[in-house]
C-alpha cells in the first residue's frame, strides 16, 4: 500500500494546489484503497495488487476531465522538497532563530547600558561637577551603538541563511514519509516549545518588578530597575524568537504547503506589517523614555502591540473576504 501512496503523491506532483484537486486526491486513494484490499482478499500478491490498481486508476487527466476539474494553471508545479533539503532548512532556521534572538536581546541589553551609565555617573557627579555626567553619557552611547552594531550585523546574517529558501514561498510539497516523520519531530518538540513559551511570558510580565523594587527603595534606583527590566524582557523575547523560529520551520513544512495564492499574499502581508510596527514601538518607547521619563509606565508598548499584531492577521482575513456591496 505504501507504493500506492507514494505513486500517488508523484501523480500530482504537477498539479496545482487547490480544494477540487486535493478532494480528488482523496478520493482517488480510497478507491485505490478498497481496490487493493478486494485484491488481496481475493489471494493476488502485494505486486500483481498494487500493478493492477495503478493500472486502473492511473490516468490522471482522464479523471481530471471526468470531473471537471481545469488545468489551466497547471503548468504552476511545486518542487518536491527532498529529506536534505528539508534538513538544511531546519537547520538554517533554528540557526537564524538563534542568531535574530540574540541581536534582540543585545539592541535590548545596549539600551539598559545607556540608562545604567547614565544613572551611575549621575549619581557619582554633583552640581559642580558635570564633568563626571558626561562621560557617563559618553561610555553608555558608545556601549549602546556598539551592541545595536554587533545585533544589526546578526539580523543581516540570519536573513542571508534563510535567503536560499526563498523559493518555498512560492509552494512545495513534501513526500508522505518525510512529513510523517517531520510530525513526529514537532510532536517531541511540543513540550519544550510550550515550557519556553511560558518561561518568556513570565519573564516578561516579571520584570516591571525591578522598577517597582527601585522605586520603592529610591527615586533613583527606579533608573536601575528599568535597566534590569530591559535585560529580563530581552531573554525572554530571546526565547520567542529562537524557539517560536523551531516552531515555525515545523509549521512551514506541515501546513504552509497547502496554503493558497490568497493565503500567502496574506502571510507576506502580515509580516510587512511587524516589520514596520516592531521597530516603530521601540522608537516611541525610547522617546518616551528619554524624554519623559516614563520608564514606569512605557513599557506597556510591547505587550499592546503584540496583541494588535496578533490580531491583524484576522482582519486583514475579514477584510479580503467582505463582499462588495
Amino acid at each position: 500500500m505504501e507504493t500506492i501512496m507514494v505513486y500517488l503523491d508523484n501523480m500530482f506532483a504537477g498539479l496545482p494546489r487547490s480544494p477540487e484537486v486535493e478532494r480528488m486526491k482523496q478520493e482517488l486513494l480510497s478507491g485505490m484503497e478498497d481496490k487493493y484490499l478486494e485484491l488481496k482478499q481475493e489471494g493476488r500478491s502485494e505486486n500483481e495488487a498494487v500493478g493492477i490498481v495503478i493500472s486502473e486508476f492511473g490516468n490522471i487527466e482522464e479523471l481530471m476531465e471526468e470531473l471537471g476539474i481545469q488545468t489551466e494553471d497547471a503548468a504552476e508545479t511545486y518542487p518536491v522538497l527532498t529529506e536534505e533539503e528539508v534538513q538544511a532548512y531546519l537547520a538554517a532556521k533554528r540557526s537564524a532563530g538563534f542568531w535574530t534572538g540574540l541581536g534582540v536581546w543585545l539592541s535590548s541589553a545596549g539600551i539598559a547600558f545607556l540608562i545604567l551609565m547614565d544613572t551611575l555617573f549621575e549619581s557619582l557627579g554633583s552640581s559642580s561637577d558635570q564633568g563626571t555626567f558626561g562621560i557617563g553619557s559618553v561610555i553608555g552611547m558608545s556601549g549602546m551603538f556598539v551592541l545595536v552594531a554587533v545585533a544589526v550585523g546578526m539580523f543581516i546574517y540570519s536573513g542571508m541563511k534563510l535567503g536560499r529558501f526563498e523559493y518555498m514561498e512560492k509552494g512545495f510539497q513534501l513526500p508522505r514519509s518525510l512529513m510523517m516523520t517531520i510530525q513526529r519531530r514537532r510532536a517531541s518538540f511540543a513540550l519544550t516549545y510550550r515550557v519556553a513559551l511560558i518561561t518568556g511570558v513570565c519573564l516578561c510580565i516579571l520584570s516591571p518588578v525591578f522598577i517597582f523594587a527601585g522605586a520603592y527603595v529610591n527615586d533613583t534606583y527606579a533608573a536601575y530597575g528599568v535597566s534590569a527590566l530591559l535585560a529580563t524582557a530581552g531573554i525572554g523575547v530571546f526565547l520567542f524568537v529562537y524557539y517560536g523560529n523551531i516552531q515555525g520551520s515545523y509549521t512551514t513544512l506541515l501546513e504552509d504547503q497547502h496554503l493558497n495564492a490568497a493565503k500567502r499574499e496574506e502571510a507576506r502581508a502580515v509580516r510587512a506589517v511587524e516589520a514596520v510596527v516592531w521597530p516603530l514601538a521601540t522608537a516611541f518607547f525610547l522617546f518616551t523614555g528619554f524624554v519623559y521619563q516614563r520608564w514606569d509606565i512605557n513599557w506597556a508598548i510591547f505587550p499592546i502591540v503584540g496583541i494588535l499584531s496578533g490580531s491583524f492577521s484576522n482582519v486583514y482575513h475579514m477584510m479580503k473576504n467582505k463582499k462588495p456591496s
